[in-house]
């Protein structure tokens, strides 16, 4: 018995598909690293610091709460969630945006950092 394989393989996706989602996703990256870097600069924080893994959440926690250690809640699960949103809402206190600002970050944190690194938002410091 022959299996046959053309019902399969005429389901693959498009390697052109793959290229532009890739690109897209490239594009997206680039700019939440370019706006956290100007998000730290404007905290007064080296902007390289951006780009050092675990220790950017440090500083994202430490610009917004005040308390750096805090990410380390991150790694309890449920309470992450809960966390990333107190973190968010707290940011978007830091620089002196409302609550719509804070759903902006929770949702669609991709576009948001961006908008909040590289928009005409002062940081006034944590409360």
């Amino acid at each position: 018995m022959k299996f046959d394989y053309t019902y399969y393989s005429s389901n693959a996706i498009d390697p052109t598909t793959l290229y532009i989602s890739g690109l897209i996703g490239l594009i997206f990256g680039i700019l939440y690293i370019v706006g956290l870097w100007k998000i730290f600069t404007k905290a007064n924080i080296a902007g390289w610091k951006a780009i050092v893994p675990l220790y950017n959440m440090y500083l994202l926690f430490k610009i917004s709460m005040g308390n750096g250690w805090l990410f380390l809640l991150l790694l309890i699960p449920f309470v992450n969630f809960i966390m990333l949103i107190i973190m968010y809402a707290k940011l978007a206190t830091a620089f002196g945006k409302g609550a719509g600002y804070t759903l902006g970050l929770i949702f669609l944190s991709g576009i948001f950092i961006p908008m909040l690194g590289l928009g005409s938002a002062e940081y006034v410091g944590n409360k």
